[in-house]
């Protein structure tokens, strides 16, 4: 059974809807495996077997009568207990909200019913997302596959989790400063962290607002790619949408990569990195170079990158969970307690000055940008570190400040608005997953799916799957 847990999405998908297996058959399946599987891992944390069974029936129904199922016909899902979902329990991963029912779904919840997806449940996260590190006070944390004393990363660690384990063939997260990709590094699978307004998010209090994305995870970059032919697409409840339909993403991903130029960025240049992540990617330059790719060790001018994250982030904490502190402060973490002061204490003019960095931030890597078609360097600083600690607060002799300072080297990504993937890339000595992160231009969002989809088939590195979700 976790042979056909571990099937690529889009085979299960053809198998499907050619009628070599049912829905009943593949929705059994993930929930005999997450019966199996998920009291060892603590992945997915709200479970509705019944109702995804239901959902199952239906979806063979509907083809047994020949009607147009969609692109992700009778593929189990479970969301991001960050996503609002009608009628089922959505925590936040806080005590506050820990018997919360929605009264409405997320966009993207619609978007994957619409194409046949079928919810299974909904996967852990830490407390309002905050944080690479997924633990919280309603549910507990979620324990890395590959080493159950480990972490997972964050925010969206039980999405990363339950498609390291066969839980689920297809899962979706958010980004901010890390989210998508950091799990994604630490959990050997894909994360895709797109073009803010490539997948529109609603419900939002701040619309505008572009630090903050949705975006899929997955075990191969096609599946990822499947997803966002779904995910993807305007919306008139999202004024920054991205008009380009999601239908570009169904397209094949093969491409011919010879004289394509590429950065190979290191560490910005401005933050420590462990050796042993920097060995595994390092470990994985010739397979760009096999490809074909033009590769130089150069890196854009990153200055004020950390002041702009910091600012906006603060600000973003504040205006959500400011309010909420008044009467809750007790029953909130001391990071985000932290995060949200930042937030108050901002001025006008100091946002201004932020922004003003970010945009001048966004034209230098832009410019870099018109020689170098991607960026390459490490997803995470450190590899999957000890379960029990909330964050990391040294590497390599360098002292960390605060409990963000370990993910520069995804959140100096985030603000200059740029696509970004983490796709599998080794292990360390130890057997732990490490993850490149490839960056495209502005809006390039394919071009960044197809370079990963050619380097993770020359690597095949995702193809390893963790020994606690295997039978026997």
């Amino acid at each position: 059974m976790s042979e056909l847990c571990f099937l690529d999405a889009t085979e299960l998908v053809r198998l499907m809807r050619s009628g070599e297996l049912s829905a009943r058959q593949v929705m059994a399946a993930h929930l005999e495996q997450i019966e199996r599987v998920n009291p060892k891992v603590n992945a997915i944390v709200t479970l509705l077997p019944d109702r995804a069974m239901d959902g199952a029936n239906a979806a063979d129904e509907a083809l047994a009568r020949g009607e147009d199922v969609g692109s992700l016909h009778g593929l189990p899902i479970a969301h991001k207990d960050l996503v609002t979902t009608k009628g089922v329990r959505t925590t936040f991963g806080s005590p506050i909200f820990s018997d919360f029912v929605p009264e409405e779904d997320d966009l993207i919840v619609e978007r994957f019913r619409d194409a046949g997806a079928i919810m299974i449940g909904k996967t852990n996260t830490p407390e309002f997302g905050a944080g690479s590190q997924t633990f919280n006070e309603v549910f507990g944390a979620t324990l890395n596959p590959y080493d159950l004393t480990k972490t997972c990363g964050g925010s969206s660690g039980g999405a990363a989790v339950a498609l390291a384990c066969g839980l689920l063939p297809i899962a979706d997260g958010s980004d901010m400063g890390g989210s998508l990709r950091n799990p994604a590094s630490f959990c050997n699978i894909v994360g895709f962290r797109t073009s803010p307004g490539r997948v529109p998010m609603w419900p939002r209090e701040t619309g505008w607002f572009p630090i903050s994305v949705s975006g899929p995870m997955a075990r191969t970059v096609a599946d990822a790619a499947l997803m966002l032919s779904a995910m993807a697409g305007p919306d008139p409840r999202s004024p920054i949408a991205i008009r380009e339909p999601g239908s570009v993403f169904a397209k094949p991903l093969d491409r011919d990569l010879r004289g394509v130029r590429v950065a190979w960025c290191g560490n910005l240049g401005d933050f420590p990195v462990d050796s042993r992540v920097t060995a595994a990617v390092d470990g994985e330059r010739a397979a760009f170079e096999d490809l074909g790719c033009k590769i130089d060790d150069e890196h854009p001018d990153f200055r004020d990158a950390d002041e702009a994250f910091r600012v906006w982030r603060a600000w973003a904490l504040e205006a959500r969970f400011g309010p909420m502190m008044q009467t809750h402060r007790d029953r909130f973490k001391d990071t985000i307690i932290w995060n949200v002061e930042q937030g108050a204490q901002l001025t006008g003019p100091q946002i201004a000055r932020a922004e003003q960095k970010r945009t001048q931030l966004y034209h230098r890597v832009r410019r870099f940008m018109g020689t170098y078609e991607f960026l390459v360097l490490p997803v995470t600083q450190v590899p999957p570190f000890d379960v029990t600690c909330p964050y990391i607060t040294e590497i390599d002799g360098v002292t960390l400040d605060t409990y963000i300072d370990w993910m520069k080297s995804c959140y100096y990504i985030t603000v200059t608005g740029l696509p970004a993937i983490s796709v599998p890339c080794g292990f360390t000595p130890e057997g732990l997953p490490v993850g490149v992160q490839i960056v495209g231009r502005h809006e390039d969002d394919f071009g960044v799916l197809q370079i990963a989809h050619a380097f993770e088939q020359a690597t095949a590195v995702g193809r390893r799957r963790p020994e606690v979700a295997l039978d026997g």
